[in-house]
């Protein structure tokens, strides 16, 4: 699976369109967590544009990245909050994430199913679970140029399904991204009126697809324990992994 490298995802991000899609995305993200206060919050695969909306109200906010894709340090200028991690292996406790933000990571993984698992391992139960990921009917998913032309792109049912068949209940979701992936200035120019036409015109082939889900802890088999070796290089001498500490207040947990 051709998967986009750290490189391609950060000048993305760089250049007008993808800052355009930032600024499309950051409000809808925020709407489905209005309120993080006392929350930690992970962003896993490449969330980084999108955390700091939830910075300065959440207890902590940190970002995983997978290894084939790559890392960078972040935030900039201040110490560094983001693990280089095997996305199947999260060094991390149980239960020690209350919000977790899936961006240019579900697509692109190739064991879905060890990812999700993780992923519920390190959610607490009350913990949700928020993945974007690129909308198979629209244009996005079939233009190689940007990260969401990479990848496994989804229906709304085959999301709703895999999230399901890996015990989540999925909560709300929305769609989002009828701005063409052009980075042509009169389309920049216009991104509000894509968005607003898109929606109402052709709402089923949106762009990306934003699917908020619980943890069903009720239909759980036992978990594994963390495992006790180190899989993460963190960009910063203290190691946000090893900031958690056990939901009961005992100590520091294992990374």
């Amino acid at each position: 699976m051709l998967r986009p490298d750290i490189i391609d995802l950060r000048e993305f991000y760089a250049n007008p369109l993808g800052r355009a899609v930032r600024r499309l995305l950051r409000p809808k993200l925020r709407a489905f967590w209005p309120d993080v206060h006392g929350l930690t919050v992970l962003g896993l695969g490449y969330a980084t544009p999108y955390l700091r909306i939830f910075e300065g109200e959440a207890e902590r906010v940190i970002a995983a990245m997978p290894g084939p894709q790559g890392v960078v340090r972040w935030p900039r200028g201040l110490p560094g909050r983001v693990m280089l991690v095997d996305e199947d292996d999260l060094p991390l406790p149980d239960a020690s994430v209350d919000r977790l933000l899936l961006m240019h990571a579900l697509e692109n993984s190739e064991n879905t199913r060890a990812l999700l698992r993780e992923v519920w391992r390190v959610l607490t139960p009350q913990g949700r679970l928020l993945a974007v990921v690129p909308n198979r009917r629209g244009l996005w998913a079939h233009i190689e140029a940007t990260p969401f032309g990479q990848g496994h792109p989804y229906t709304p049912p085959q999301l709703t399904r895999l999230m399901r068949d890996a015990m989540f209940s999925p909560t709300q979701s929305q769609a989002a991204l009828w701005l063409p992936p052009s980075d042509r200035a009169f389309v920049i120019r216009a991104v509000n009126a894509w968005e607003k036409t898109g929606e109402i015109l052709w709402s089923r082939f949106s762009g990306v697809l934003l699917v908020e889900a619980e943890k069903q802890v009720y239909a759980a088999a036992p978990v594994k324990a963390v495992k006790q070796k180190q899989r993460a290089f963190v960009l910063n001498p203290a190691s946000p992994a090893r900031s958690f500490r056990k939901r009961d207040g005992s100590g520091p947990a294992s990374a």
